[in-house]
C-alpha cells in the first residue's frame, strides 16, 4: 500500500515541528521537515527566508512521489549556520505514513495536491515571536535585534501572505498554543480514522 501523506503547515514556532515529530513517533512515521530545502545564501543579511523561492521545494515534491513509489531518497541535509546545505544527505526508506511539515508546505499546490492529510497548526502571533526570538537566539545565534528586524521585514507579511491562506483549505486545525501530547493525539486520530476508511 502507498504511504499516507500527512503535510503540516502553520506559521514560524507555531509548534508544528514538534506536535508533528510527537505524532510520527506515535504513528512509527518519518518525518521530512521543509527547511532541509532551503536553497544556499551568500548574504543571509539581505534575504528573504520566508519567501517561496527560498526553498527548492520541486526537489521536495520529487521525493514525495519517490516514496510514494516505494523508493528510498536522499534527503539534503541543511546547515543554519551556514545558511548552505552540508555534502551529506540523509537516506530515507518508504514507511506507511510519511510527515511533511514546514511553514510553507501547503503554499504549494504541488506539495499540498499530494496530501492525503493537510494539517494547519495555529498560534497568536505574540506566542510565535515570543517562541521565535527564544529559539533562535538560543539555537541560532542571533540577536533579539536581528530576529525582530526580520520579523518585521520578511516573517510577518510572508506569513500573511503566503501561509495564514492556507488554514481556509485543511481538514484539521491544531492548537499549537496547546499541549503538545493533546494535539498530536488529535492528529494521531485523524491519520488513524482516515487510513481506516480507504
Amino acid at each position: 500500500m502507498r504511504p499516507f501523506i500527512v503535510v503540516v503547515a502553520g506559521g514560524t514556532a507555531s509548534g508544528k515541528t514538534t506536535i508533528a515529530h510527537h505524532a510520527a513517533t506515535l504513528l512509527g512515521a518519518t518525518v521530512i521537515g521543509h527547511d532541509r530545502y532551503y536553497r544556499d545564501v551568500d548574504d543571509p543579511q539581505n534575504h528573504d527566508f520566508d519567501h517561496p523561492d527560498s526553498l527548492e521545494t520541486s526537489l521536495l515534491v520529487h521525493h514525495i512521489d519517490a516514496l510514494h513509489q516505494g523508493r528510498a531518497v536522499e534527503l539534503p541535509v541543511y546547515d543554519f549556520a551556514t545558511h548552505s546545505r552540508r555534502n551529506i544527505a540523509e537516506t530515507v526508506h518508504p514507511r506507511p505514513v510519511m510527515v511533511v511539515e514546514g511553514i510553507l508546505t501547503l503554499a504549494d499546490p504541488g506539495v499540498a495536491q499530494r496530501a492525503d492529510l493537510a494539517v494547519f497548526v495555529h498560534a497568536d502571533d505574540d506566542v510565535r515571536l515570543a517562541r521565535r526570538i527564544r529559539r533562535d537566539v538560543a539555537e541560532r545565534g542571533r540577536t533579539w535585534d536581528d530576529v525582530i528586524r526580520q520579523w518585521l521585514s520578511t516573517v510577518r507579511p510572508a506569513h500573511l501572505r503566503h501561509v495564514a491562506p492556507c488554514r481556509d483549505n485543511v481538514a484539521l486545525v491544531l492548537d499549537g498554543e496547546a499541549t503538545t501530547v493533546s494535539q498530536a493525539d488529535r492528529l494521531v486520530a485523524e491519520v488513524n480514522a482516515r487510513r481506516a476508511s480507504r
